[in-house]
Order: C-alpha cells, then structure tokens, then sequence
C-alpha cells in the first residue's frame, strides 16, 4: 500500500521537479517517478512515508502552477471495500465517527492510522463495494468542524479472491499497534470511553491547573488528547473541586497524571506540606463491583499498585450526588497505575450494564428510564432523546415479593442495617426482609413496595448485589423468582383463554411465568403471579403483566356498579 498517484499534474513536470520537491519536504520514496500526461506514480519505501506525502503535499503543494493531488495508488480490481478517511477532527469522538459511518453501511473494521499530522487518520473497511462506494461520494470533501474530510481508496488485497464480504455484522475490530502520537481519535480503546474520568482536586491548585489565560489546561488537553471541564463554579467555598475529563482510557490515565504532577510542583513551590491522595468520583452504581465480595479486587489493586485505597460511605450520598469518593494514596507513579485499574473496573461494569439496557430497555413500556439515575448523565441512550414524561401509572404504588438466597441477606441488609437503608433511599423504595419461614428456609422473602421506577432500581441494585457477591457462579447469569399479587377476578386475564396470554409473555419475556391452579384468594381477593427469570426477564414480565391489570383497572371503572338503575333513554 506504498504506491502513490499523484494527480492534477501540469505537462510541463518532470521527474527533476518531483526529486526536488520530495526532497524539500524530506519525504523518501524507493523508486523513480514515472511521470505521464495529468499525472505520475511513484513507490516509497513504507507506509509511514506514503501517509507523510500524502498529509504534506496533497491539495497543499503547487507544481508550476497546480495543487497536486496526492493519494494510494489503487488498481481498478481492488478498489473494493476499504478506504482511507484523513483530515478528521483532532477531538472528533469515536462514537460520532461510528455512527456516521453506518449510514452508510455495515462498517467490519475501522483501525486508525499512525501520522505526524494534526488530524486524524483512519481506515475502513465495509461489508460490499456498492456500501464503500457510497461512503467515498458522501464523505469525500464533506465538511465537518470546519475540516474538510478526504476520503480515497485503498487496495483491497481480499477483493480478487473473496469478493465483497456477506456478513453485514456492524463492528469495528482494531488492529495494528496503537496510535501514540494522534491528536484526536487516539487508539481505539477496547471499552469504549463513555465513561469520563472524574477527579476532586484542592481548590488552592485549580488556578496552577488552569495556567496564566488558560495556557496549561490547552497544553494538557493538546498533549493528552482530551477534553477537560473544571467545574470551578460548583460547590461556592468548598475545598474542593471536581474536574471531568473525556477521552479515550489512556488519555484520560495521562491528563490525570499530569494534573497529579502540577499540584505537587505548585505544593512545593508554595511549601504546602499535606499530603496530596488522588481523589477518583465514581457512580455508586459501580462501586460494589469494584470492591468486590470481601474487598477483594479492591485489596488486590493495592496490592498491585503499592496504594492504599479508602472509598466514602454509603452516608454520604444524596439524591442530587450519586458518587462515591475513591481515594487514592502512593507516589504519582503508583496512584496512576491504581487510577487505571480503578478505571477499568468502572468502566467494565459499565458496558456491561448498558449493553443490558440498551438491549432491553426499548421492551420495557411503563418505565421512564431517562429518570432512573443508574448511569451517569450523558450516557448514550440516557440523554435529552428520551421521555421526560412520566408514562401512565408511574407513580402507582406496586408491591413486589422477591426471593433471594438465605444466605445473601447479611449482604442486603449490610453493616448496622447500612446497605439496605442506602438502597431504599437510592430507589425511592420501601425494602424489607421477611422473617424466615422455618429454621432451615434456602430462601428468605424481599418486600419491594413502590412505583415502577422504584422496582426497576431496588431489583437491578438486588439482582447485582448477589453477582457482586458471588452467590452466583462467574459465568451464571442471577436468576430470581418474584411474585406478585393480582386480584383474583384479573387472574384469568393473565392466562389467557387456553393459556395463550400467559405463553405469550413467556415467549416475550424470557422469563418463566405461572399462575399456579387452586389458589385460595386471601383477605384481599387476590391471588399470586409467580415470575422466574434474569433480571430484565422478570423487569419485562412485571411490566406487561402491570399493562394487563391496568387494562382491567380501566374496563371496572367503565362498568356501571352492580346494582345501578340502568341510564334513562335518551330524549328525541
């Protein structure tokens, strides 16, 4: 892939003048130019010089009087699938870069490239021809954040052989070494960083942080690849002050190193003599996995890194402030290689758990999830799109019975009552552990009371807290039976005539769904719905057996009393 064009070429060029301009700009080629009429050809010796002719000559460099236009050379039977996007956007991010590249098709592979460039460049490769050749017209020349976009072929080794490939899978599988030196992009992570990096700091050194007119906070961003927010307004006369910083895993891990080393130069050249921990926020959401059962991946990073590692209580979260405060104690080198395994931990559980949602979350009606507040603001799929708008019976109060392992209730009920107490609050819910029934019970009863949302959170949070804590294996997915009451006269509405509604919502669900025969109704007229399943199985089940119920709720209230004089006819 180290043959170039070189297009746009006036008749009067000559080898001699190409030698001459090559050489000014200190780009190597292996081989002569083979100069014809309107255009030229020539070999470099790798890739990287390739890349550097095309970045420093193309519709940059004139030749008696015409912009050269500099590209791979491309044989007509591998212009295929692939193709070189330069000139993107130093901090485009990569999720706006996916998204633009599907519409054009189902993306295999998108690798970015290593260049001394300002801009990012990378290489694509789509599922079929017709897909790649759509992406080249659109994207060519396309203005994006005021960069031009520049898109060629480049060959396609696989087209003679394989032809266009059939699987449409929509991913993007990174290869070759990662980028070091580029100024957007950055090295594809493994994770996506969706998650931010987010850092208290001593009020005292924000000013060092932020340097005279802004001049370090620019270099650090510059450096790093990043986006930095310091949050200087929030919390008036506090000690402290949070700063978010958006970027790829490594370019977060190397702006929080510098920050790190700027206040200790600033301790010392104001003899501030109190030690300096690293201070890491994070969702309480993800701080049970990143303990781990018994402290263990926590005392393990501790290990690792040579830090001593403390966490905030459960106490001193709010409603209005999800996040716990990890703080970090060591050197710089050692606090920076915690913060990266800090990190990690985070941001596994995080794709893990909005893989779940986005996967299910669009099957779960009845729930406003935008208000749920189990992933940070921001997050995709969590944003401005969705629903600010309560959906029917949001605020109705349900009761939901849960199962859990008898065992599994000291880690619900937690210290002195600590954990389950903090999870009410979280979700807005009532949660209570039902005495045992006999002395050798396997599972003890959960009492859940409270709207939807409360039952989405306070299960999740359940249904977590038992992965966390190892009560289930490490590649056994938490299954739960849950029960719920309906009245009895509603029961057959839940079967179904023959038990097709109650099938069916098997079929949707996922989950097990049985309205066990001969119930005797209790004080209240109402008999159990017994659900089994995953969490979103049952989340899913719970919804849709609520639909039917409310359905039910609806046609009573349209039913005139028993009893009631019949309406008088009409007058004509």
């Amino acid at each position: 892939m180290n043959k170039l064009y070189i297009g746009n070429v006036s008749a009067e060029a000559s080898e001699e003048d190409f030698e001459t301009i090559f050489e000014q700009w200190k780009i190597p080629h292996s081989g002569p130019f083979l100069v014809k009429t309107g255009y030229a050809f020539v070999d470099c010796p790798d890739e990287k010089a390739a890349m550097k002719a095309i970045d420093v000559l193309s519709g940059k460099v004139e030749l008696h009087g015409k912009l050269l236009e500099v590209e791979h050379s491309v044989p007509k039977r591998q212009r295929s699938c692939k193709l070189q996007i330069r000139n993107i956007p130093p901090h485009m991010q990569w999720e706006v870069l996916d998204s633009m590249l599907a519409q054009y098709g189902a993306v295999e592979s998108c690798e970015q490239v290593n260049t001394d460039t300002d801009t990012a460049v990378v290489n694509v490769r789509y599922a079929a021809k017709d897909q790649a050749r759509l992406a080249m017209e659109k994207l060519n020349g396309s203005m994006m954040e005021n960069y031009a976009l520049k898109v060629s072929y480049i060959p396609d080794e696989t087209a003679a052989s394989e032809g266009p490939s059939a699987s449409g899978r929509r991913g993007f599988n990174t290869r070759g070494p990662p980028r070091s030196s580029s100024p957007g992009l950055g090295a594809r992570p493994k994770v996506q960083s969706d998650i931010p990096l987010r850092m208290l700091v001593p009020t005292q050194f924000v000013g060092a942080i932020i340097g005279k007119e802004g001049a370090t906070i620019r270099n650090i961003t510059k450096q790093t690849h990043s986006k930095i927010d310091i949050h200087r307004k929030e919390n008036a006369g506090a000690a402290e002050k949070p700063i978010t910083i958006h970027s790829t895993p490594e370019g977060c891990s190397n702006a929080c190193r510098t920050i790190m080393e700027i206040m200790q130069k600033e301790a010392l050249d104001t003899k501030f003599t109190e030690e300096i921990p690293l201070k890491v926020l994070a969702h309480n959401n993800f701080v049970g996995r990143l303990i781990g059962k018994e402290g263990r991946n926590l005392k393990k990073i501790e290990q690792d890194t040579g830090t001593k590692i403390t966490i905030s209580p459960l106490q001193d979260l709010t409603l209005y402030n999800p996040e716990r405060t990890i703080t970090v104690k060591g050197s710089i080198e050692a606090c920076s290689r915690a913060e990266e395994e800090v990190m990690k931990k985070i941001r596994e559980s995080y794709e893990s758990d909005m893989a779940a949602m986005n996967l299910q979350s669009n099957l779960i009606p009845g729930l406003n999830l935008n208000a749920l507040g189990l992933f940070p603001s921001g997050a995709p799929g969590m944003g401005p799109s969705m629903s600010n708008v309560p959906p029917p019976g949001a605020h109705e109060s349900e009761t939901v019975h849960l199962f859990i392992p008898a065992l599994a209730v000291g880690a619900i009920i937690g210290k002195q009552g600590q954990h389950i107490k903090q999870l009410s609050h979280f979700a807005g819910a009532s949660i209570k552990i039902a005495p045992a029934e006999g002395m050798d019970a396997k599972q003890r009863m959960v009492i859940i009371v409270g709207p939807p949302e409360a039952q989405f959170k306070a299960q999740c949070r359940i249904f977590g807290k038992l992965k966390e804590e190892n009560f289930f294996g490490p590649k056994e997915e938490v299954k739960l039976e849950a029960h719920i009451k309906v009245p009895s006269f509603a029961a057959g509405r839940v079967i179904g005539k023959g038990g097709k509604t109650v099938n069916e919502l098997q079929n949707l669900t996922c989950a097990e769904v049985v309205v066990p025969r001969d119930q005797t109704p209790d004080e209240n007229d109402q008999v159990i719905v017994k659900i089994s399943g995953h969490f979103f199985a049952c989340q899913l089940a719970q919804r849709k057996i609520q639909e039917i119920l409310a359905q039910v709720r609806r046609q009573q209230q349209t039913k005139p009393p028993a009893g009631a004089p019949a309406p008088l006819p009409r007058r004509k």
